[in-house]
């Protein structure tokens, strides 16, 4: 795990819809989930808040103070602006130093030294991802920034690499099934044609799943402050702006 993120951020008493007046101020409202506890509702400076979300994902802890109180958390949802594709709402739930946490963390290819591709890209061919990140389990100190594959077992047309192909640290648990394919190699010709084929309905799929994922502020902000401290929250964010394909 790479050096620790840490943020001091004010409590606030401003709830509901009148959050959109610390927007407006460069706020940006948030919550801290404590194990069942009450929870701690929170505001920050907007480009603070976005650049520890860059930073740690949700993966990485983040040392929070807040009135005057020290936290370990993990961010578990962030939701964003549909039109603006900016942070409106950040929710961090309480860890403790011995307790395994559930955290996402980015999937990256590695490539051999002098190398930037994999064997199927240098010859033409098309890797196709399909997993950015993965649920994993481990303690805090354990869990790793980022989990990489042997990109070089990527070399024919059908070539593919799973989870079980991840290299996986001491310590963490993977909360998904060790089948699920991570990349696949394709000939572009075929996956141009399938892409044809599909054609406005794959177009229309996908911005029926954006829609789905989005939510506005006021949304957000409602379902992750009235649910009780301590239980995690219903995802909403822009896949664009996920750290975790940065």
């Amino acid at each position: 795990m790479s050096d620790q993120i840490s943020l001091t951020v004010d409590t606030r008493e401003t709830v509901g819809k009148s959050v959109k007046r610390l927007r407006k101020d460069g706020l940006v409202p948030g919550v801290i989930h404590d194990h069942g506890k009450a929870s701690v509702h929170i505001q920050g400076n907007y480009r603070d808040l976005n650049k520890v979300y860059v930073q740690a994902g949700k993966h990485h802890p983040v040392q929070l103070t807040a009135g005057g109180k020290k936290y370990t958390t993990i961010i578990k949802t962030v939701t964003f602006d549909p039109k603006y594709n900016m942070l409106t709402h950040i929710v961090f739930g309480a860890i403790s130093a011995n307790e395994k946490v559930d955290a996402e963390i980015p999937v990256h290819p590695a490539y051999a030294e002098g190398n930037d591709s994999s064997p199927a890209e240098r010859t033409g061919l098309i890797v196709l991802g399909q997993l950015t990140t993965v649920s994993v389990k481990a303690l805090s100190k354990d869990l790793p920034d980022v989990l990489t594959y042997d990109a070089e077992k990527l070399v024919a047309v059908g070539d593919q690499v799973t989870v079980a192909d991840l290299h996986l640290p001491n310590g963490v648990e993977l909360e998904i099934e060790p089948e699920h394919v991570i990349a696949t190699v394709f000939e572009p010709s075929a996956l141009a044609a399938a892409n044809d084929e599909a054609g406005g309905d794959a177009e229309a799929d996908v911005t029926s799943v954006d829609s789905d994922n989005e939510s506005t502020a006021e949304e957000g902000t409602q379902a992750a402050e009235q649910s009780p401290g301590g239980k995690e929250q219903k995802e909403s964010h822009d896949q664009g702006t996920n750290p975790a394909k940065n």
